[in-house]
């Protein structure tokens, strides 16, 4: 069987040492996304600093019902990145390439039907979600704009999949970086230029998403075999659909019951006003922005144990959890950290209003310098995927983060009716969860390893 040539994008997970490429591969894919969501940021910014508060809350209020429609479709990514790196393990080289075909068909199936959906949802899920009367109709338009982006947001996800399955997580960043400096422009342009509000934004956020999904599959199309994609060969093989349904459904239910919960609570944030809804969404950004450092040495924490496993490669699974764990505390910690002490002056590049610095503070205090404890269920999660326990701990989160998180939405939050105590659930709910699945990864690496 011929091994898959090693190349300058790809990193050699089954040999030498662990923690160096763990942090060439993780540190990376952090900075793409955090860029992106810097970039994503920029839309709220934007509007919140040159339009209106009730614009900046119309964009901001927008992220939980996005991230409830495309996350079940980018979870499937996942099941592409664990399939790949298997194959990669096993030097099975026809099935990197069949399986490389078959992720890009099922990427483009996925953004036709997601598209459609959110065309059609926009103004229901908005309205069930409370969203204030003076925002919802620039709300529902940046909600449409989005939507028609989102054949290109899946052929991104999907492809930068791919290349992360071989340790490339650098493409995938200058895709991003690219496109975000586009949009950071356009932003300026369309807003102050021409007055052109949410709609300027949301078209911004469309124009980067088409540059930098081309980017990512003009680096497939000239990729080295047998990663390398065409057009004409593009399949649909039931043997890898199965096989990435497997682990990127549940990964991927795992993100939209997340997004349902986070719905949950901000049908909750918007009961309190547009004040709320507006502070609420500056310092989410900053949430995302921290917890796309676990996010990225959870992907690590994937990758690695894919390859390993798929190699028979056990005791190196082993240390691929602790170093991806001790990583992931180390980095998210110092950025909580930063979060917490300079909170008032990076809240204000969002906005100068005193109530909605205040929402944004409480925010930051109760939930954002407290995300580190995210790594206690991501990681395990991540480790447990790669080895393709792909459901157990989609389960685990739905029960100590989703289903907690909407109890408490309607009993403490009821009762209270504070923003304090309803910012509160999050440690709470990742304590929970993260006891959970530590416990189930012990046991499962036992009975495997």
């Amino acid at each position: 069987m011929k091994s898959v040539t090693r190349h300058k994008n790809q990193i050699d997970m089954l040999h030498g040492s662990l923690l160096s490429k763990i942090l060439i591969f993780a540190l990376p894919l952090a900075a793409s996304m955090i860029l992106q969501q810097l970039f994503n940021s920029a839309d709220v910014a934007v509007v919140g600093r040159f339009d209106s508060p009730q614009a900046m809350a119309a964009v901001g209020s927008n992220g939980a019902a996005i991230n409830l429609l495309v996350n079940l479709f980018v979870g499937l990514s996942i099941g592409t990145n664990v399939i790949v790196a298997r194959y990669i393990g096993k030097n099975e080289r026809e099935k990197i390439h069949d399986a490389v075909h078959t992720s890009i068909t099922l990427a483009l199936i996925s953004a036709v039907l997601l598209m459609i959906w959110g065309l059609s949802v926009a103004r229901t899920i908005l309205t069930l979600m409370n969203t204030p009367d003076d925002i919802i109709d620039l709300a529902v338009i940046y909600f449409r704009i989005y939507f028609l982006g989102m054949p290109f947001i899946m052929l991104y996800n999907f492809g930068s999949a791919i290349l992360r399955s071989k340790g490339d997580s650098n493409r995938p960043l200058w895709c991003l970086a690219v496109g975000g400096v586009i949009n950071v422009i356009l932003n300026l342009i369309f807003v102050i230029a021409f007055h052109m509000s949410v709609v300027g934004v949301a078209l911004a956020t469309l124009i980067s998403n088409v540059i930098s999904a081309s980017m990512i599959m003009y680096y497939l199309v000239k990729e080295e075999e047998p990663f390398r994609f065409r057009f004409k060969e593009l399949c649909l093989k039931k043997i890898y659909v199965s096989q990435i349904l497997r682990i990127g459904v549940p990964a991927g239910l795992q993100g939209s019951l997340f997004a349902i919960s986070n719905v949950t609570i901000q049908s909750a944030i918007n009961s309190l006003g547009s004040y709320a809804s507006a502070g609420s969404a500056a310092a989410l950004n900053f949430d995302f922005l921290t917890y796309y450092i676990v996010a990225a040495f959870t992907q690590a924490s994937v990758t690695f144990t894919s390859q390993n496993f798929g190699a028979g490669y056990y005791d190196r699974c082993r240390k691929v959890f602790t170093q991806t764990m001790s990583a992931g505390l180390f980095f998210t910690g110092l950025a909580c950290l930063a979060c917490y002490v300079w909170r008032i002056e990076i809240l204000s590049l969002y906005s100068l209003n005193p109530e909605v610095l205040h929402y944004g503070e409480v925010r930051m205090i109760h939930a954002v310098a407290f995300l580190w404890m995210c790594n206690i269920y991501e990681i395990p999660g991540g480790c447990l995927r790669g080895m393709g326990y792909s459901m157990l701990p989609s389960v685990l989160v739905l029960l100590g983060c989703c289903v907690l998180r909407i109890i408490w939405v309607f009993t403490v939050f009821r009762i209270y009716n504070s923003f304090t105590f309803l910012m509160d659930v999050y440690p709470v709910s990742w304590a929970i969860t993260g006891t959970a699945t530590l416990i189930a990864y012990y046991y499962i690496r036992k009975k495997l390893l």
